[in-house]
């Protein structure tokens, strides 16, 4: 009776736990649906800032110049909520097209153009890689 006892109560305590909740977006899900659709376009993590007309995304390998449209200024829209000053650079995850820059023009080798924001990030507060300079 006592083994029953102890089964009955582990099968419930099993039964009970909750499940964690799913986070609202799965970074390896979008990996996959970038590559299963077969449309070109990939997801990309990393710091992006916009001034002075010019916007770029730094991931931790590569740093890239994006396309200055619609879907770029609704990130910079998203962006503006975690900046304390126009030049900081804020964490975004978002499905990019990538595309080489024309030899002609200026700036990095590779270009994005944002198709869809999939998360916007708090910047880490830890970070002491800013240098302030002052007169």
């Amino acid at each position: 009776m006592k083994q029953i006892s102890i089964l009955f109560i582990l099968t419930l305590v099993l039964f009970g736990c909750k499940n964690e909740a799913k986070q609202d977006v799965n970074l390896e899900d979008n990996r996959a649906k970038s590559y299963d659709q077969n449309d070109g376009f990939t997801t990309l993590r990393g710091d992006f800032v916009y001034y002075a007309d010019a916007a770029v995304l730094q991931t931790p390998k590569e740093i890239y110049g994006v396309v200055i449209d619609e879907n770029m200024h609704l990130l910079e829209a998203q962006v503006k909520a975690f900046k304390k000053e126009a030049t900081d650079m804020v964490p975004v995850t978002v499905r990019v097209r990538k595309f080489e820059k024309n030899k002609d023009e200026e700036g990095w080798q590779y270009r994005v153009e944002i198709k869809e924001i999939l998360k916007v990030e708090a910047p880490s507060s830890e970070a002491k890689d800013v240098i302030k300079l002052a007169n």
